[in-house]
């Protein structure tokens, strides 16, 4: 497929080998990159190491970019590993993957019309009375135009790039070998669970069918409380590749930064509450934490919840294994902190045996930050330094990494990624009460509702 630019827009990649010749691309910038950084570095009188050439500016950026001009599963693997809130995987890493949390581009507008006409028609514009050729949003694998019906409805309509579902296998596939030929992972490490369920997880968030129950399972289960906002969806427009619900007004989260501290605290309790209750109550968690799934409405204090591609089970002894975490953190018994950590597969049993002072003294310095008098202050990161020193000491013995199970990782994925946004606000919440009562009194998972799979 050609290659081209519309307005600021840019094509998705389609077909196999057209994605595989965007790789190829990327690891022959890369690998020119390296060259030029080398020889600079050596005529400088430097010996640099291979990650010193691989890590640079210039890289990252070629990185970023391409991930973001294909998109779909390309990208979306490179979001799902950038674990910037400080969780499993190697600084150098998420440094590098993190820039693609908001580099998503627009397909042409005369891509998005072969993708409408595929899926309503080629007179799909009369069913509405004005439609927004612009995004509204753009991520990895779709995009969200507003729409106006004839009887007046504002619908926002996420659309599917075209092809993303398909190429699923063989962009995770091509990503995890340009990890490897980078040397950012060690051969040690086992990502082919990881690879496999990200497969899977993928290939659900493909299916807006799929979304659309989840969008509605999450309605009925949050209907009654009236801190959340959840779009109605609209059936008669949604296809496994469009998916059209309610619009719903409201602003981006990072604006709550610039609101009273009640506000914020508001917001981050109601958003850490919610999360409490998918992985205690629920037994289905919405996992993807990207700040652009959430808004706030100022004039009623409510928290809008979008985008429902990511929602996945919650095993019954994931469950557990936080219950157990959460209940030797409230007892503050710090030795079987780290025992569970290494029982539940949190860490791995290497790093615990040789970086025992180091993980204990990381284990102690949350511990203390936790139990300080008052909400805990998220926006107080005194503690911050301490734990970053430490984890560099683990980071640097390649032979104690360790990749948690698959399922843990999904939620501490979404768990980390709402204390990163509680930080970035510096909202104060009584974390250690909101615990103590999920744990104390968890709902009964059975009493999700169940939804047609039609």
């Amino acid at each position: 497929m050609t290659q081209y630019r519309e307005s600021g827009f840019r094509a998705v990649p389609r077909g196999r080998l057209t994605r595989l010749s965007a790789f190829g691309r990327l690891a022959g910038g890369v690998a020119g990159g390296m060259l030029a950084e080398g020889a600079r570095r050596l005529a400088s009188g430097e010996r640099p190491h291979l990650n010193d050439l691989i890590l640079t500016p210039g890289n990252a950026a070629r990185l970023a970019d391409r991930l973001s001009h294909l998109r779909g599963a390309a990208m979306k693997l490179g979001q799902m590993i950038s674990m910037d809130a400080g969780d499993f995987l190697p600084a150098e890493l998420s440094a590098i993957l993190a820039r693609l949390r908001d580099q998503a581009q627009r397909m042409p507008p005369s891509q998005l019309d072969r993708v409408l006409k595929q899926e309503w028609g080629a007179d799909w514009r009369r069913r509405f009375r004005h439609f927004e050729a612009t995004p509204i949003a753009a991520a990895s694998i779709g995009q969200v135009h507003r729409a106006t019906l004839p009887d007046g409805r504002v619908l926002a309509i996420k659309v599917q790039y075209p092809g993303v579902a398909d190429s699923i296998d063989a962009d995770v596939d091509n990503v995890a070998t340009l990890l490897r030929i980078s040397n950012l992972l060690p051969a040690t490490i086992d990502l082919a669970p990881l690879l496999a369920e990200a497969k899977r997880q993928l290939a659900d968030e493909t299916d807006y069918l799929r979304e659309g129950r989840e969008l509605r399972r999450f309605g009925e289960l949050l209907g009654k409380d009236a801190r959340y906002v959840v779009p109605c969806l609209e059936e008669s427009f949604t296809t496994a590749r469009v998916l059209a619900m309610s619009f719903v007004e409201g602003l981006p989260i990072e604006t709550l930064a610039e609101a009273a501290q009640a506000d914020r605290d508001l917001a981050m309790t109601a958003l850490i509450e919610l999360v409490l209750r998918e992985l205690f109550a629920f037994g289905v968690m919405q996992t993807d934490p990207n700040f652009a799934n959430y808004r706030w409405q100022p004039e009623t204090n409510r928290l809008v919840l979008l985008d429902f591609g990511a929602v996945r089970p919650v095993p019954t002894e994931t469950t557990d294994a936080y219950r157990r975490l959460i209940e030797a953190g409230l007892a503050r018994d710090l030795d079987t902190v780290r025992e569970t950590a290494v029982q539940t597969g949190f860490l791995g049993q290497a790093a615990a045996v040789a970086h025992r002072p180091a993980i204990d003294r990381i284990v102690a310095a949350i511990d203390a930050a936790m139990n300080r008098e008052g909400p805990f202050d998220f926006g107080d990161r005194a503690f911050a330094p301490l734990v970053r020193e430490e984890v560099k000491a683990l980071l640097a013995d390649r032979a104690a990494w360790h990749v948690p199970p698959t399922d843990t990782l999904f939620v501490q994925r979404k768990v980390s990624g709402t204390a990163l946004l509680a930080a970035r606000l510096k909202a104060k919440v009584a974390v250690r009460e909101l615990a103590a009562a999920a744990i104390r009194q968890p709902g009964d998972a059975t009493s999700t509702p169940k939804l047609r799979e039609d």
